[in-house]
């Protein structure tokens, strides 16, 4: 685990100035409505499309060791439309997430899922 660390920041160092130069020359004040709205919506798009993929495909592996995805229905679907739900109604995604996080840790503590 620790042999990856040096990999990690080589990495960064790779990837931090492609993507901060790009920000840092341009000015956030003089862009247009539509392209601030674009780009503060971004990360919380990434967020979800991650989370959607970890939600609803499973992966297995053989013996042989192939790996198998699969569709997965679990109480993480009850999760994220929690999580929805606290987001539209409060209208703070900290707060949802949080929600979410506990709701599946209680179920998988309590032996649930």
């Amino acid at each position: 685990m620790t042999d990856l660390v040096p990999l990690a920041l080589l990495m960064a160092l790779a990837t931090y100035p492609s993507r901060a130069i790009p920000l840092l020359v341009t000015r956030f004040g003089r862009l247009p409505a539509p392209a601030l709205a674009y780009l503060r919506l971004v990360g919380p798009a990434v967020l979800a499309a991650l989370a959607a993929v970890n939600t609803v495909v499973s992966v297995t592996t053989t013996p042989e060791g192939q790996r198998i995805p699969s569709f997965h229905v679990g109480v993480e679907w009850l999760a994220v439309v929690a999580c929805i739900a606290i987001v539209a109604w409060r209208k703070n995604l900290l707060l949802g997430i949080l929600f979410a996080v506990a709701l599946v840790a209680g179920v998988r503590l309590a032996g649930f899922a």
